[in-house]
């Protein structure tokens, strides 16, 4: 029957030369190989199947909205998202690895000021408001400003204000004097920073933590918000900002490039997805059809402002930084050591590693998210 990597490379090679009959052609061959209970690159490719026919139908905007629709609501959405966090390091890391950056740099700080520019469920701050309630001498003060996209995929039921009261709830029982201040529109929408409710005497800390990818750039847009909302960071005074972010380069590179791009990528995620849930696991196929397929439709089908699955590895991150104004705030060898302890937990196969500053997640030889801190 065929590879189905050789086979999806063939089809996304027809497609970059327009030739859609032969694209076809390899499309019919897929259908016959792919399998949402199979091997990961078998699941792997039934969805990018999907991209692939949304490209030659150009429908990748209306497959995806589709996608969103379909979407369960409430707990069960919720319930896939927190099995993808349990049962693979990515999330927990990038969250552990910028808790850890703000614990430290705040660590004598009396008075706390955290802007998230996606709170999505607040999972992120149940770890820290627990670390500095232990802080000797007692908590200090927290106030979190949580901006939160209400149509966005993570967006938590009851939307942005709910996260807030749950967060206000675990502050106190931790004895933590808590306020949450929410801002309900995406990051882009943020354009005015007295939104953000800066005070004098408060320490702040800003987190973009798996969220400046989906700002459009120069590339896109003249107003370039993922620029613009570096340049407001920076303009608030933060005594940290820490950034994680997808190691994949698919920002500006070409169709054929960004495909390639995206099946190493996504190929590495699905092989350790297939380490710890069974190929008949509902757990796993919830997580990738709800966690995984809608971005590799919009990474396959869409272009322009309709795309916005926008990842940059690490070196273009730095870049922008610079020019932003900022500069990198050494990670703590203690940061590095609770991650360590971290994947312990987890398969062998991932991998920790650190360069220039930069702790990186991987699994075997491949990246897949970076961590870092900026001042």
């Amino acid at each position: 029957m065929g590879d189905p990597r050789q086979l999806l490379l063939l089809c996304a090679e027809s497609i970059a030369n327009g030739d859609f009959a032969l694209a076809e052609v390899v499309i019919s061959r897929l259908n016959q190989v792919v399998c949402i209970y199979g091997q990961p690159m078998e699941r792997l490719a039934a969805y990018m199947v999907e991209g692939l026919v949304a490209r030659i139908q150009s429908s990748g905007t209306g497959l995806c909205r589709a996608l969103r629709c379909k979407e369960p609501v409430g707990n069960e959405i919720l319930s896939a998202m927190q099995v993808m966090y349990e049962v693979c390091p990515y999330i927990k890391f990038g969250y552990m690895a910028a808790n850890g950056a703000i614990a430290e740099a705040l660590k004598d700080e009396p008075r706390v000021h955290i802007i998230d520019f996606e709170i999505a469920q607040g999972t992120q701050y149940i770890a820290l408001i627990q670390a500095l309630a232990r802080r000797p001498g007692g908590p200090p003060t927290v106030r979190i400003t949580g901006v939160g996209d209400p149509a966005a995929g993570v967006a938590a039921p009851g939307g942005v204000a709910a996260v807030g009261r749950r967060l206000a709830a675990l502050a106190a029982d931790h004895g933590v004097p808590f306020e949450f201040h929410a801002v309900p529109v995406s990051g882009a929408g943020v354009t005015d920073a007295a939104a953000l409710q800066r005070r004098p005497g408060e320490a702040l800390a800003v987190n973009f933590a798996m969220q400046l990818h989906h700002m459009p750039d120069e590339s896109v847009s003249v107003s370039n918000p993922r620029d613009r909302l570096l340049r407001m960071a920076k303009s608030l005074g933060p005594k940290i900002v820490t950034l994680v972010e997808q190691e994949a380069n698919t920002n500006t590179a070409p169709f054929l490039a960004r495909f390639k791009e995206s099946l190493s990528y996504y190929g590495a995620v699905f092989e350790s997805l297939d380490v710890t849930l069974p190929r008949q696991s509902k757990e796993r196929i919830s997580v990738e059809q709800h966690c995984l397929a809608r971005d590799l439709v919009n990474l396959i089908a869409c272009e322009g402002a309709e795309r916005i699955e926008r990842h940059e590895v690490m070196g273009k991150w730095r870049a922008r930084m610079s020019m932003a104004g900022f500069k990198q705030y050494p990670l703590s060898r203690y940061v590095n050591q609770t991650i360590s302890c971290l994947l312990k937990t987890y398969c062998d196969k991932y991998k920790l590693s650190e360069e220039d500053g930069v702790i990186y997640l991987g699994w075997l030889d491949r990246s897949l998210v970076s961590a870092s801190a900026w001042n």
